[in-house]
Formats: C-alpha cells, structure tokens, sequence
C-alpha cells in the first residue's frame, strides 16, 4: 500500500529544490511516477520488477572486459606514492595478481580484490563465476585463501532483490567449495550489475610465485582455454552457440585451487592467471617483469570449440581492441598468424587458467599431473626462448 504521506514530504522537498532528491539528474515528479505510480524515492517499488532477466543484456562490457585495460591503467598509477615499508613483499610495482604482507618469516598475507560485470544470464552462475575469478589472483601467487568480503553493485530499485540473493549464493557456495568462508561484504546501488570479491590468503614468505622469474629453457603451461570474451560478447547481441555457452560457463565456474596445489608441489616459481588483459596481456607482464623472450604456439593454444567461428563471423567485443592497444606493442605475430587469431591472443578473459613457466625437463610432467587432477585442457602453449627487455614472438608450432 503506498503511504502517501510519506510520498508527499519526500516528493515535497524534491519539487522545492527543483531535483529529485535520490536521483538529482532527473526532475520530480519523474518518469517513474508519471507512467507507474511509484515513487523510487519514498521507498516503493514496482509490484512486476522481473526476478528472471538476461543478466548480460544489462551491462555495457560483459565479465572481464568490463576492467579498465593496461594502457589507462598504467598511466592512472604513474607517479602514486612508492611503498617502501619491508614487510610489503609484493605490490602494484610488478603487475602481479596479489599484494603479499609479510607477518614473520613464515607467515606473509596475500590479498587481492575482483570485481566485474556479468557475462553469464543466470545469476547463480555469475556468482559462482566471480568468487572463482576473485579466489584466482591467490592461486596463482601460491597462496591459500582463508577468507573473502563480497563486493557488489545492483539496481535494487528496479531489479528482484532474489537476483541478488541468487548471485550471493552462488559465490557463497563456491568459496564453500574452496574452503573459503565469506564473513562480510560491501554493497552499492548501481544501475549495471557488479559482483566480486576482496579475498585474503596466506602464504610462507620463502614460496611466493610471482610473474617475475621466468627463464630462458623455461615451457609455457597453460590450464584452461581461451576465448571467454569473444562468447561473453556473443551472449550479448544473442550469437552465442548454446554448447559453447555451456563449455565456456563451467570452466569459468571451476577452481584454479587444483592447479595450484599441482604448480606448488612441483616447486614453480612463476605464474599468473588470465583473466582481464588476456593472454597476450598477462604473458606481457611475465615476459617485461622478467626480461625475456616468449615464443607461444598458436595451434598448441586451447580455444573453446566455436569461438574462432564467432570471430570470423565479426563477434570481435571492444575489449580486444583494447587489450591490443597496450600489449601489442610486445607482440610479433609471425606470417600464418591471421586477424581472427590475434583477436582471440588479445580476447579479454573471465575466470580464465593459470599461464605457469617450468623448466623444460618437467613441463610434460606438469601436464600430466594437472591431467590427472581433471584439469584436461592443460597443454605447454611455447617456451621461454631468450633474455630480452621483454617480447612475444606469435607463431604456429611447425615454425619452432
């Protein structure tokens, strides 16, 4: 029932002022009250706000290519204050995928902070994607992640609040699995959906893996494959194979935790996830933190079934433009390498793999380990050929 006095104080002070009080862009009375008879601001709301809505048709850039990419980045972190107390052992400076406190010589925190828009319609699923994805960045530091605060950004006003709740409960269920207990959270009113995750680790000092010792002789292992951002924008515009869907859905839901646990047994000393940046992106940042050279083998690199079609089709998101824009000036793609493959080297990644460099003599056991743990799709992608200030060399394996 609408209280209508309430509705005229509140609305009052709006038409006094000449703003709509919880929303000053728009006059009062607004369009809402004009065409439904609610008034947002005296606390109503709609009686038919869907509870079952296409979560990626809300949102502008879907999953991780909603991030702000490398180029822009980089420049709004230029000339921010330097960290100089010890006990930070790894922060922003490196592009690593977490910051590492150190406690004692055994014990060091390791934190980090996802957040990102939909790029799945069920909003269970998202929520289990987001924890996935935010649980990632302690992984591939080598850490255990102990607990997590959820972040989330929703139109509370105009969507169910049960879609909310579903996309709570699929993160809570998700870091259940992961061992993970979610004790907090923050949210805001938003009008595109945003979930994620601010997840703290620990981690022995003396076995942290960073992205800043990879060496000549080294292989690339890759866990997972590529190609989530070319079908997260497919779902978008409705061009999306619902088998792709499918495939894309559930590796993004699973856990790195195994691959971890398998990288920290074999004593690897360098990694990092894929996930926003890419690929090309995130191999960036090992090859110039480290100072060599990369070559990966495109046809040794899993992709999705269909998303090559997708980009041949034109279903190229925004986001691999801009992963190009910073990356490629690291990148050499050798003849045979086509447009529709550096597109998906530069595709925007969700809850993607871990990218591992391993000397050569255990890389084919890596894999068969990681194969024994479920993890199928692992493959070695190219190796780490030569010191350098840092490059990628593009190129099919039959060239090696």
């Amino acid at each position: 029932m609408i209280d209508l006095e309430k509705r005229k104080r509140i609305m009052g002070r709006s038409i006094e002022l000449g703003h709509c009080i919880c929303n000053p862009k728009q006059p009062c009375p607004c369009e809402m009250l004009k065409e439904k008879n609610v008034c947002l601001c005296a606390g109503e709301r709609l009686e038919d706000m869907p509870e079952e809505i296409p979560l990626t048709k809300l949102v502008e850039n879907a999953g991780c290519a909603s991030k702000i990419n490398q180029n822009d980045l980089k420049k709004v972190l230029s000339g921010l204050p330097k960290i100089t107390d010890p006990r930070v052992l790894v922060n922003a400076d490196t592009c690593d995928d977490a910051g590492v406190f150190k406690i004692n010589d055994e014990l060091a925190l390791v934190q980090s902070v996802d957040v990102f828009t939909p790029n799945v319609d069920d909003p269970y699923t998202f929520g289990q994607i987001a924890a996935a994805n935010s649980l990632s960045d302690i992984y591939a530091m080598g850490g255990k992640p102990l607990t997590a605060l959820s972040v989330i950004g929703f139109p509370i006003e105009t969507l169910s609040y049960k879609l909310m709740n579903k996309m709570l409960q699929g993160g809570i269920d998700k870091m259940k699995e992961a061992g993970v207990m979610v004790i907090g959270g923050h949210s805001i009113k938003d009008n595109e959906v945003k979930f994620g995750f601010s997840v703290t680790g620990e981690v022995n000092p003396k076995k942290i893996i960073t992205n800043d010792k990879a060496r000549p002789g080294d292989v690339l292992v890759l866990t997972k494959p590529i190609g989530t951002g070319i079908v997260g924008f497919a779902s978008q515009i409705d061009k999306a194979p619902l088998s792709t869907l499918k495939a894309v859905s559930k590796s993004m839901a699973e856990l790195n935790k195994a691959a971890s646990d398998v990288m920290i047994e074999m004593g690897v000393t360098t990694a990092t996830d894929i996930t926003g940046f890419g690929l090309a992106g995130h191999l960036s940042e090992i090859v110039i933190q480290s100072g060599v050279t990369a070559e990966v083998y495109f046809d040794s690199i899993p992709v999705f079934s269909g998303v090559l079609d997708l980009v041949r089709k034109g279903v190229i998101s925004g986001g691999v433009e801009r992963n190009r824009e910073y990356a490629s000036q690291y990148v050499a793609a050798r003849d045979g390498i086509n447009e529709a493959m550096q597109a998906v080297f530069y595709d925007p990644q969700t809850s993607g793999g871990l990218l591992i460099s391993i000397n050569e003599k255990k890389g084919e056991e890596l894999v068969s380990r990681l194969k024994k743990k479920g993890i199928k799709e692992a493959a070695i992608i190219g190796e780490i050929v030569s010191k350098s200030k840092g490059k990628i060399i593009l190129k099919h394996h039959s060239e090696k």
